[in-house]
């Protein structure tokens, strides 16, 4: 394989550049990103094929007909992108394991080749004093699993619970931070609830049976990763987003406590208070819903941490043709309204109601139809995104939230899911022909951002 093209950091001048006060010099600063969107190598070194590249491959299901067989090639390149992280001058890391790179099947062997890319991967973000934030599940279950019926198979969440413990005992004293899924609401309602992700089921009464199972694997996972003694922080990452009634008609206002209710709290109350939300199970098909008697105790597990992954709110309308948000502040290239005050208000009323543990903010970011002008990559929307995002989680944290780090999403243009890599997230440019790095201005905002704020005491 050539050798990359280094990427040049140059200085660049920021007129606007206030570090906030609440960013403690301990605070901490991160990118994120997930195996199946950068890692590629498929079907290298052992590992299993999960639901991703299935749903990938099948025609019709990904709007660019691409799949993640390369993605980012991160397989290969982890050290040049290491590098590039370290260049950022963020102090901390997230990542997600694939579960079918270290264990195909979802059960019986271990792959150590797998285990071993990690084990580089860890090595080398010590080297550069890098905090490892690592999340054992980022939606792609071994396809051996699938075929055994998935999420929706019971048995699925005891066989994630012995993978956590294993990854626990391996890593578990090398890393800052293990959280058990990222956003199970996708998983459970996008991949088979409206089969827009993989495994591509659309049956609403399955997506309620999943996120169940999901909670219990979450909560059983705590408890195997804590009987291995591990020493890092455990936690889960849960998309959240506030609910905003389009009028003040009693219709708005109940469809969005409901959608509260069945998005933030149905994942937050079995946490944190050992029951389903009333308000979400009276509109649910209860003969559907399988709990069993110890379930809810098991869910109900102490966390380290939360993480809280935020992009947009939800505004509500019961009217036909629905209203639509005014979009003040403009919208994503994912179609998404810029609502920066929702993160404070997230954040609040999850303080108001919830006795929290410290908070990350494991995911925030925007997609933007980024050109390349020359050497330059003017993506302005993406730093004043960023900007007013902090903005508003230094108020949330004014008011009490304790909020301990924020990572963008994400360091790299990647394999968005089902709109494959027609959408970049990325603080850094991905040529998908040549897999060459390219910085945008955003990175340059941000690793200044950051530096500026370490000189606040």
């Amino acid at each position: 394989m050539p050798t990359p093209e280094p990427i040049a950091i140059t200085a660049l001048p920021h007129p606007q550049l206030q570090p906030l006060s609440p960013f403690a010099p301990t605070f901490s600063w991160g990118v994120a990103t997930s195996a199946y969107q950068i890692e590629g190598a498929a079907q290298t070194d052992g590992r299993g094929a999960s639901i991703w590249d299935t749903f990938s491959h099948t025609p019709g299901k990904i709007i660019d007909g691409s799949t993640g067989d390369v993605a980012c090639d991160h397989y290969h390149r982890y050290a040049e992108d290491v590098d590039i992280i370290a260049g950022l001058n963020v102090d901390s890391y997230r990542f997600s394991i694939a579960w079918p790179r270290v264990q195909p099947l979802g059960s019986g062997a271990w792959n150590e080749a797998g285990f071993d890319f990690y084990s580089r991967l860890i090595d080398k973000l010590t080297e550069k004093n890098i905090s490892i934030h690592v999340t054992l599940y980022h939606w792609d279950l071994p396809q051996a699993l699938q075929d055994q019926g998935g999420w929706l198979n019971r048995t699925t969440t005891a066989l994630f619970a012995d993978y956590a413990a294993e990854v626990a005992r391996r890593f578990g004293s090398r890393v800052a931070t293990i959280a058990t899924h990222n956003e199970p609401w996708c998983t459970a309602n996008l991949g088979h609830g409206t089969g827009q992700f993989a495994p591509g089921m659309a049956d609403p009464n399955a997506a309620v049976q999943v996120s169940h199972h999901l909670l219990l694997s979450h909560g059983l996972a705590m408890q195997a990763m804590r009987a291995v003694n591990c020493s890092a922080q455990l936690g889960i990452v849960l998309n959240q987003w506030t609910a905003t009634p389009a009028t003040g008609s009693p219709e708005d206002i109940h469809m969005a406590k409901l959608e509260y209710a069945k998005s933030v709290q149905w994942y937050m109350d079995p946490i944190f208070k050992g029951k389903y939300p009333e308000l979400a199970l009276a509109h649910i098909d209860r003969n559907a819903f399988v709990v069993h008697e110890t379930d809810l105790k098991d869910i109900h597990q102490p966390i380290d941490f939360l993480g809280v992954n935020y992009y947009t709110r939800a505004f509500c309308s019961a009217a036909t043709p629905k209203v639509q948000p005014e979009g003040k502040l403009g919208f994503t290239d994912m179609g998404w309204e810029i609502y920066p005050q929702g993160l404070t208000e997230l954040l609040v009323g999850l303080h108001q109601e919830y006795d929290l543990p410290p908070v990350y903010i494991t995911e925030n970011g925007i997609a933007v139809a980024d050109i390349i002008d020359g050497d330059t990559i003017a993506d302005t929307q993406r730093t004043e995104y960023i900007n007013m995002h902090l903005h508003a989680l230094a108020e949330a944290m004014r008011q009490g939230v304790d909020v301990r780090g924020y990572f963008y999403w994400s360091l790299m243009d990647n394999y968005e899911w089902n709109s494959g890599y027609a959408k970049r997230f990325g603080l850094i440019y991905v040529d998908y022909a040549t897999q060459k790095r390219s910085l945008k201005d955003s990175a340059l905002w941000y690793r200044d951002f950051v530096t500026a704020s370490r000189t606040i005491t």
